[in-house]
């Protein structure tokens, strides 16, 4: 089944910039291709690090960027007032069912706890079929290296399907993952892999 057409995008990322400039240039380049594709934002509402670095590409070129804001970290006056549209809301676990929602796909860039937790919940979501959105990981630098060797382990010792793993977007560039995101359709995945657990867990 082909997804839907892209309108949004939800990108996670550091509140960070990291120790090499390639990451900051990494998200401004997708800011910049995004708003060439006229794509909205939705992203966690900093006005710090990567976050902020794309959230103000896609500002000063005239796009939407929809900023979702929790109200711990609202606290402490890292929010983004320059968005076209802040939504404020109770926690971190809300935060992340609104961009759910109103995105289209999602991209992680490079990130610290937050990012990872981010996708893994999203891809969670994929792999309990609650969602075929998109999702994709931008791998520059090699920054994303050792967690995609971990799923590859998952993988091969009988802990993640090879379907669910290969229905992870990777690319190390921003143009080439926004077009594996246009194009990407899920790998079939066999509806009686719970029941295949079921039953080898009870062998």
């Amino acid at each position: 089944m082909r997804q839907k057409q892209i309108k949004s995008v939800c990108v996670f990322c550091g509140s960070a910039l990291g120790n090499n400039v390639i990451y900051k240039q990494t998200a401004a380049d997708l800011g910049t291709l995004m708003l060439q594709k006229k794509l909205s934002l939705v992203y966690g509402g900093s006005n710090i690090g990567l976050m902020m670095v794309i959230a103000d590409v896609m500002t000063e070129g005239g796009g939407q960027v929809i900023g979702v804001m929790s109200e711990n970290l609202a606290a402490r006056k890292i929010v983004n007032y320059n968005s076209s549209e802040l939504i404020m809301c109770k926690d971190i676990a809300e935060r992340k069912k609104i961009m759910f929602d109103i995105a289209d796909a999602f991209i992680a860039l490079p990130g610290g706890y937050g990012t990872l937790d981010e996708i893994s919940e999203f891809l969670t979501l994929h792999q309990m079929e609650v969602t075929d959105k998109p999702i994709g990981i931008l791998n520059v630098n090699g920054f994303y290296d050792n967690l995609i060797k971990h799923w590859e382990m998952c993988s091969k010792e009988g802990f993640l399907r090879e379907e669910h793993r290969k229905n992870i977007i990777i690319a190390n560039t921003p143009a080439a993952l926004l077009n594996a995101i246009y194009n990407f359709i899920p790998v079939a995945v066999d509806k009686n892999w719970v029941n295949k657990l079921i039953e080898a867990s009870s062998k």
